[in-house]
């Protein structure tokens, strides 16, 4: 999380593939490989990258015209992953770092998203959907003060 990387460069494809590839690389052999099947969530895995690409161009764009603040930046960008689900698995962790990360070049504190074990099922996983469904509606402050208990 310390490397060199810019935090606009943080939004490309490079980078969240690389990120992917150096979390899970020891579990799984396809780390840091857009999936290639369909799942229950995300959007269809050939339409993988258009969205993404967009994605990125947003975050750039948002960093560049200051649209929010960093904290609401980088949980918009965590929620937009999350959506495209572009990985078999470990998109929620990935997003989440990723996040965490990009705070941290802003020289901000990580996010505790409530310091909880957020895979399996309990009450801290069941506040962390409902963030996720409201940003999905467009309201992210659920989704912020989550990140931020």
């Amino acid at each position: 999380m310390r490397d060199r990387t810019a935090a606009p460069e943080m939004a490309s494809d490079g980078y969240v593939r690389k990120l992917h590839r150096k979390m899970f690389s020891e579990t799984w052999k396809w780390a840091g490989r857009y999936r290639t099947t369909e799942k229950n969530i995300g959007v269809p895995f050939p339409e993988i990258r258009e969205p993404l690409m967009a994605l990125f161009g947003d975050v750039r764009y948002w960093l560049e015209h200051r649209a929010y603040p960093t904290d609401e930046i980088a949980v918009r960008f965590h929620h937009r992953l999350v959506v495209i689900h572009p990985f078999p698995n470990g998109n929620g962790r990935h997003a989440r770092l990723l996040a965490d990360a990009f705070v941290m070049k802003h020289g901000l504190a990580t996010f505790t998203w409530e310091a909880r074990d957020l895979i399996k099922p309990g009450e801290a996983r069941i506040r962390y959907l409902e963030g996720l469904h409201a940003a999905d509606d467009g309201d992210m402050k659920l989704l912020i003060a989550f990140a931020r208990m």
